[in-house]
């Protein structure tokens, strides 16, 4: 198997980074969507930061909200239609307490348009967990408890959801196969001790993928960097062990515990990948990327209520540019590495390509 988790993805795409200029006129279909189908969520995770007080996204998010069944039907249609790759259901919510989910997925299926979501896989059984097995490409699920009772703890949910989730799991991966199953483990200080021994239950039950990321304590990098500064030496040592114990061609172990970057200021002033994977939020609205989704003040391009997302995309090109990162994104970024190597990219002397 291939880098599943590599930073160059998007470079495949040529046509389509040539296009992402302003000083293009062509405007060519997003390569992935993110849709936020619903914002209801049955667990309180006590870091969400849709949620929580303290982390700026989903400010003006409305739990209420999800995507009428007939308007999703015309996003999917839309996005057959415009040559989208992918599509990933994410939150706002829980892509699996959408109402109309099977109905979505369902018409993915028979379309040439990937689809994968992430959940916290309670809901991960039935018809929904025999369409993703078969026809979805990848599911992650977030986990951050090692047992009933502390899972219990960290998300508000009853006794015995913890078994629930490990049981979908492992029935899912005995459903077909072919859907690869990825799972994040949430580390903060609880559960840091039991980094090692999740890995092993994980991959006994058959989880393709386990990737070990940082809880998100504050948007203050310093903050969030001095809350992991004592945990890193342990949770790196059982990340290294488990890799020594575990990791085969058939299992990766994806080391994503990191420091969040020290400062959040960007030098180029238009964000390339605004054209590249938009969202679609819960309430009808295109937002210019996950981290400022649900930001009405400074994430929205526009809204698709009353019209439908493929005359949206295509209508006027400077939507794509009121976004000034270096003025508006002084905050961490998901793809601002990505960012700076299609600047580069972009800004490399014609005359000078041939001497690689």
């Amino acid at each position: 198997m291939g880098l599943l988790y590599t930073k160059m993805k998007v470079f495949h795409f040529r046509e389509k980074l040539e296009s992402l200029s302003a000083k293009n006129p062509d405007i060519l279909p997003p390569i992935q969507i993110r849709i936020k189908p619903t914002n209801v969520c049955a667990h309180n995770c006590w870091y969400c930061a849709y949620k929580a007080d303290n982390l700026k996204l989903g400010k003006d998010m409305v739990k209420s909200d999800h995507i009428p069944k007939d308007k999703m039907i015309e996003i999917i249609n839309d996005c057959t239609e415009m040559g989208v790759r992918s599509i990933t259901f994410s939150g706002g919510g829980d892509p699996f307490h959408y109402p109309y989910l099977v109905e979505a997925v369902k018409k993915l299926a028979h379309s040439p348009v990937k689809f994968a979501s992430l959940t916290h896989g309670a809901r991960l059984e039935g018809e929904l967990a025999e369409i993703f097995s078969e026809y979805a490409t990848w599911l992650r699920v977030s986990i951050d408890g090692w047992d009933d009772a502390s899972y219990s703890e960290y998300r508000s949910v009853p006794q015995g959801e913890y078994t629930r989730v490990m049981k979908n799991l492992e029935a899912f991966k005995k459903i077909s196969g072919k859907c690869y199953l990825g799972v994040v483990l949430i580390t903060d200080k609880k559960n840091a001790p039991h980094v090692y021994s999740q890995i092993e239950k994980l991959k006994n039950i058959g989880v393709n993928s386990i990737k070990i990321s940082p809880c998100i304590v504050s948007e203050v990098s310093a903050e969030n960097n001095s809350y992991h500064k004592e945990l890193f030496p342990l949770v790196k040592d059982q990340i290294q062990k488990a890799m020594n114990s575990f990791a085969d061609s058939n299992f990766e172990i994806y080391d994503a515990y990191h420091t969040l970057e020290e400062r959040f200021e960007k030098s180029y002033t238009w964000c390339p990948y605004i054209q590249i994977v938009p969202v679609i939020g819960a309430d009808m609205n295109v937002y210019t990327c996950h981290d400022k989704a649900y930001d009405l003040d400074e994430g929205l391009l526009g809204s698709i209520k009353d019209q439908s997302f493929k005359n949206f995309w295509f209508s006027n090109k400077e939507k794509f540019f009121k976004i000034n990162p270096s003025k508006d994104c002084n905050h961490h970024c998901m793809v601002n590495f990505n960012n700076n190597l299609i600047h580069e990219y972009l800004n490399a002397d014609e005359d000078h390509l041939d001497f690689v």
